[in-house]
């Protein structure tokens, strides 16, 4: 299926989850986190949830870093397609921006090299860890800095599709994907 079919369907899957499946999938998605090999790094970068757009709900991961004493950063949007990435810290300020994306206001700037995971948001992924985002390119850029070994895990309320049909260069797969229900692993082996 084309990316621009997939953006339109999974939209309107998620317009119909109710808050309380969207609540009960996002702390499923959390605990399936938690069989990942992915706790012995130190920095994080995750994405605070477009509460319009039914986005899986990541307070729940929030909660799993903190206990575990990690560096949390935050994006932020700077420009048309870049992003800043911000440590969360107690006195960090958070801020919903022009598009819903609650965002530091300020803080400290990580560099992208020293982040070692990154949750993905996404509307839709196949089974070879191809996604489909909003299609403005934020992460496909920011990825691309980041060292070639950081983790990408996407986080889905849905199942995979079987093939994303328009992949691109500048696309770039995740290593896992997990949805409330099953962890897709896309690591070469």
């Amino acid at each position: 299926m084309l990316k621009t079919s997939l953006r339109l369907h999974y939209k309107a899957l998620r317009k119909d989850v109710s808050p309380q499946v969207l609540l009960n999938s996002s702390l499923a998605i959390a605990n399936n986190l938690l069989k990942l090999p992915i706790w012995d790094f130190s920095y994080y970068h995750i994405f605070l949830p477009i509460a319009s757009k039914n986005e899986v709900d990541t307070s729940f991961i929030l909660s799993i870093l903190q206990g575990k004493d990690k560096n949390i950063v935050l994006p932020k949007m700077e420009g048309s397609q870049r992003l800043e990435h911000i440590l969360l810290t107690d006195n960090t300020t958070l801020k919903v921006n022009s598009w819903g994306v609650p965002e530091p206001l300020e803080g400290i700037e990580v560099p992208v090299k020293k982040i070692n995971v990154v949750f993905i948001p996404l509307l839709a992924f196949d089974e070879n860890g191809n996604r489909v985002g909003y299609g403005k390119g934020f992460y496909d850029i920011f990825l691309k800095e980041c060292e070639k070994d950081v983790i990408k895990v996407g986080l889905s309320l849905f199942s995979a599709e079987v093939q994303i049909s328009d992949v691109n260069e500048k696309d770039i797969p995740l290593d896992y994907c997990v949805t409330p229900n099953k962890i897709y692993s896309f690591a070469a082996t």
